[in-house]
């Protein structure tokens, strides 16, 4: 069971050239290879071709008498469950759909000498097919990589050694575990073993032993049988079994390997012997004779699980024997199977035979295990092409990209970003252009900003016009009542500055809606970031004023008159001109421009040349904003008429939450939507000054105005 000694199932873009294969001569017993000049091969072409390797015949020595012919069944119907897959794949209309398999399937004699000179051939020599070099490059890429239903040596686990195997059948290790468990369940801790000089048999035999032993059993002896035995050989492991104590014996071969030793064993009626048989033979047809009855009966082992793969007996039933190229093998079992001979010698085969009446391996279909391997190895490679094919062209909105540290044909398929198409790689379309749903080529790109029009546009123009209405009443609320002690308490002249920049605040947000141009990418940040700055210079001073006329328990107190309005219009000129001052300047160095953004569709956006400009800005008014709200804090606890420290401080909380909240959003948000992040974070946070300054004050005045009075305000002053 080396490697070359099972099935290759391999890729390649077509295969062609002499193949070495067996067939058993009319004259002859042994297993013979035909000439270069007739390669004998089961065959179909297709855009695709897959190998395969099967040993349908069996060399034994001539001692066999029995074994007169040496075809096969059993592995013949795992070829032509090989054909049974390729051409139900042909069939559907979902696994390469457009594309043909083809197969060509050679014997390998179950020898490793026939093995190797019928793979070199499959593996070396390909010429294409078809012109269409996709199929082609697609296929190279699996050329080369062995699928095997067969091979379970452990030794074919290393990746290093052998990086491009593939198997459809568990290693051995699992095999082994369950054997050293099934023999110590029974109390069997003295027994024999058996093997090959092949891989399979050596890598097992030594990983039971190993188990074994350290379940604390005990191996008595080991016999190997050689890759050609003679008589002699062969009866000297007959003695040495029959003369050992050890009753049971654990054998890792396959059943041609064990014809001779088992035909010697059952000639001299050996039956005292309790066989532990490795999957390779424990289910093998050619050992059920009735010669071989009092030898192996009680044999245990474990195998594959048997299956029912539909319509596959109908397939095997309907095959028949032609005289036309690529047919040999069909022709050779059914030879083997009816005991005539196609096209010459008597008995004269019909080729009319009834395959359903004889009983054989061959349509023993109703549990099949290794058939069932085979029909796994084929959809494997089936599917490789497929997803090779759809990396390539099926698709066509992916790109390879190659997996590191493996070799170059292997890569995984990555969709192309938004505005790329694909072709071999992903392509980003021209400026302007977009990539179509399928990405498979580019458009003309439809612009997308925040119109007035869109559902977002209007929901921000009305907000932005409900608070410019909502300021608009306040300040004629506040002319109106502007001579009652409320408006007078803290500056009234601020109130109504304040008032002012609020609405200005509102005003800002509509020149982030529309199609940006040279003048609303200039003024947009502009104007949010002075308004803003003069809207917490107003609240700080405020804040001050409120804790310099409590800084002195006794009345008439000159910390508020060295804080006049005088002095307070110069601090808001003060903190607002270092804002104005970085808003010219980014304007003049690096002003922000139109610009047509396809990294999200063809979004027209601002593109702001100096980014550090705008967090710059949005700084300067969290520091304003910080100091407002600590001032405001430690003022929180002033009486309550001339208090305007705790709405401010309330206030100071609502806008620090929305900007803080407002950084990760707008860097997060693509397109159009940071400018509505942008929008809503003006929109909250200059709701939140308007309501939580004016709204209290505008409450008393409206609702309570008994509560607006000198002698009430004066009153509360003296507590």
């Amino acid at each position: 069971k080396l490697l070359y000694e099972q099935i290759i199932l391999q890729l390649s873009s077509t295969l062609h050239a002499v193949v070495v294969v067996c067939e058993v001569d009319s004259g002859s017993s042994q297993c013979v290879t035909l000439g270069d000049s007739h390669p004998v091969m089961l065959q179909s072409e297709g855009d695709v071709t897959i190998g395969g390797l099967f040993p349908l015949h069996y060399e034994a020595s001539e001692m066999t008498l029995l074994m007169h012919c040496r075809f096969d069944q059993r592995a013949f119907r795992w070829l032509m469950t090989m054909v049974f897959a390729v051409e139900e794949i042909n069939h559907s209309s979902v696994l390469l759909p457009g594309v043909t398999l083809g197969y060509r399937i050679t014997d390998s004699c179950d020898n490793v000498h026939h093995s190797l000179k019928a793979l070199f051939p499959l593996i070396s020599s390909s010429i294409p097919l078809t012109n269409q070099t996709t199929w082609s490059e697609t296929s190279a890429c699996l050329y080369g990589s062995p699928v095997s239903y067969f091979a379970t040596c452990t030794c074919l686990t290393d990746k290093r050694m052998y990086p491009s195997f593939l198997r459809t059948v568990p290693s051995d290790i699992f095999q082994v575990r369950g054997l050293v468990q099934l023999v110590t369940f029974l109390g069997w801790r003295w027994l024999g073993t058996i093997g090959t000089t092949d891989d399979y048999s050596q890598y097992g035999i030594q990983a039971f032993t190993t188990q074994f032993q350290k379940q604390g059993g005990c191996v008595a002896f080991h016999l190997t049988i050689p890759k050609s035995s003679t008589l002699t050989e062969i009866q000297e492991m007959a003695d040495r079994l029959q003369s050992s104590v050890a009753r049971v014996v654990v054998v890792f071969a396959t059943e041609g390997q064990l014809l001779d030793l088992f035909f010697e064993l059952a000639q001299r009626n050996v039956t005292h012997l309790q066989w532990v048989a490795s999957e390779a033979w424990v289910t093998a047809t050619l050992l059920t004779l009735p010669h071989f009855h009092s030898l192996l009966e009680g044999t245990l082992g474990f195998s594959f699980p048997g299956v029912n793969i539909p319509s596959l007996e109908n397939f095997l039933l309907n095959i028949h024997p032609s005289a036309e190229p690529g047919r040999e093998f069909i022709n050779m079992f059914w030879e083997d199977q009816f005991g005539c001979k196609l096209f010459a010698e008597t008995p004269v085969c019909t080729g009319f035979e009834n395959l359903s009446l004889t009983g054989s391996s061959y349509i023993d279909v109703s549990r099949v295990r290794i058939s069932y391997n085979v029909y796994k190895a084929v959809y494997a490679i089936a599917h490789a092409l497929h997803a090779l094919l759809n990396c390539d062209s099926a698709e066509q909105s992916s790109r390879q990209a190659r997996r590191k540290g493996e070799p170059q044909c292997c890569f995984d398929c990555l969709p192309c970003a938004d505005g790329e198409i694909s072709s071999a790689e992903c392509v980003k379309c021209p400026e302007s252009y977009w990539s179509d749903a399928k990405k498979v080529k580019c458009v003309a790109g439809i612009e997308e900003f925040l119109s007035f029009k869109d559902s977002m546009g209007i929901i921000s123009v009305a907000l932005t016009l409900l608070g410019v209405a909502l300021t608009a009443v306040i300040i004629v609320i506040f002319h109106h009542f502007r001579t009652t002690p409320i408006v007078k308490a803290n500056n009234s002249e601020i109130s109504f500055l304040l008032l002012l920049s609020i609405k200005l605040c509102f005003l800002c947000s509509l020149v982030f809606i529309g199609q940006p141009s040279v003048w609303t990418c200039r003024i947009r940040q502009a104007a949010f970031g002075i308004s803003f700055v003069i809207c917490l210079s107003c609240l700080l001073v405020k804040t001050i004023v409120v804790l310099l006329a409590f800084q002195t328990k006794l009345p008439g107190s000159r910390a508020l008159k060295l804080f006049g309005p005088s002095q307070q219009r110069i601090m808001i000129v003060c903190t607002t001109a270092p804002q104005v001052c970085l808003c010219a300047g980014w304007l003049f160095c690096a002003p922000p421009f139109p610009f047509r953004n396809s990294a999200y569709q063809i979004v027209v956006e601002c593109k702001e040349q100096w980014p550090p400009g705008f967090y710059l800005v949005l700084g300067y008014i969290g520091l304003l904003a910080s100091v407002c709200l600590l001032l405001a804090f430690l003022g929180r606890k002033l009486p309550d008429t001339f208090n305007e420290a705790r709405l401010i401080t309330f206030s100071m909380l609502i806008f620090s939450a929305v900007w803080i909240s407002f950084i990760p959003a707008y860097i997060s948000s693509p397109g159009k939507f940071s400018v509505v992040v942008e929008i809503f974070a003006i929109l909250a946070s200059s709701f939140g000054l308007l309501l939580c300054i004016f709204g209290p004050k505008c409450y008393i005045i409206l609702l309570h105005p008994e509560r607006n009075v000198k002698k009430v305000v004066r009153g509360k002053y003296s507590r």
